[in-house]
């Protein structure tokens, strides 16, 4: 049987505007990530976690709490810490005897999980062991490399890049410009792993008009094998990837000028002008003669117009009340 959730009413001008934020939109922001604890954890896995967050932020937030949490056991509590932080993406970190250094990354989808994948960490070099370069300013939106054919014929390589596509893109841009591309993130698919690097672009002047371009890596390094999975069905990811249309329905006879005023064409029936009824005004009230003149005239057109006879009111007869009876036309009761 299914749980009916309660439904949280505002009591106050806070909370309405915190849950009107909440609530779906047809231009949504910035999909938000929670970093989660779990009970044991590696400092590998620590270390790597707090890489990526700096890669993430300032859509980000990092639990300090531990959680005694098995993702693919019982999501319950990872979706309530999601829906509580408005966040739909999450990493999870663990570590035990079975698997070592594990890295769990998601997303929901309606408040429930959607796409789920284990990741274990065979190898990590942190940003603090590159040296001789700036990290990466926060908030920059990165370009997302994808190299390997696994990403185009392996059905779960498949997921995980549009995952990491989701995780990582930020807000879409129409436009780009050259010197605003600072940070390349390369994704290799090679045996079974994915390979994870970070770069830095450098640009230097040449004799040509456009600079030239290097890469310095800058961290964090990672070699991922991807473990275990939860995968959405065909027909659930495919309503999860629908978007609203945004121009809506054409509408006919309605179009805007420059001034962007609304302006429409209304196709209606021929109508009597004469007989409509226009405001009462006094100075536009007829004098007695005028209308002794319009009466002749319909009369010359018409005929004489047929008076009706004139019937006498009725006097309404009272009727009397008394504490013995009712009189009545016939006599007392």
């Amino acid at each position: 049987m299914a749980v009916i959730q309660r439904v949280v009413k505002p009591r106050t001008k806070r909370g309405k505007r915190i849950l009107l934020k909440k609530e779906p939109k047809i231009i949504e922001n910035t999909k938000n990530c929670v970093f989660i604890p779990g009970r044991k954890s590696s400092l590998l896995v620590s270390s790597c976690m707090k890489d990526l967050l700096k890669l993430k932020k300032p859509d980000a937030v990092m639990l300090t709490q531990k959680n005694d949490v098995l993702p693919f056991d019982d999501a319950v509590q990872i979706e309530k810490l999601l829906q509580k932080h408005d966040a739909s993406l999450f990493f999870f970190s663990s570590h035990n005897k079975k698997r070592p250094n594990n890295l769990v990354l998601g997303r929901t989808y309606d408040q429930h999980i959607l796409d789920m994948f284990e990741l274990g960490i065979e190898s990590y070099k942190g940003c603090s062991e590159f040296k001789g370069l700036s990290e990466i300013s926060a908030g920059v939106k990165p370009v997302l490399v994808f190299l390997g054919e696994q990403f185009d014929s392996d059905q779960q390589l498949k997921r995980v890049r549009n995952l990491f596509i989701d995780m990582f893109q930020r807000q879409p841009l129409k436009q780009i410009r050259p010197n605003g591309i600072e940070h390349v993130m390369s994704f290799t698919a090679v045996d079974s792993k994915i390979l994870l690097r970070s770069y830095r672009t450098v640009l230097t002047k040449t004799s040509l008009k456009t600079p030239r371009v290097e890469l310095r890596e800058v961290g964090p390094s990672v070699d991922f094998v991807v473990r275990r999975d939860h995968m959405a069905s065909a027909d659930l990811f495919k309503t999860a990837c629908k978007r609203p249309n945004l121009k809506g329905k054409k509408i006919k006879s309605v179009r805007r000028d420059n001034f962007g005023s609304k302006l429409g064409r209304l196709h209606m029936t021929k109508q009597d002008v004469n007989t409509l009824q226009t405001r009462k005004m006094k100075g536009l009230k007829k004098t007695y003669a005028e209308r002794k003149m319009k009466r002749k005239s319909d009369e010359v057109k018409n005929g004489p117009a047929v008076k009706k006879p004139k019937v006498a009111a009725q006097s309404k007869k009272l009727k009397k009340f008394s504490k013995k009876g009712r009189k009545l036309r016939g006599g007392q009761v």
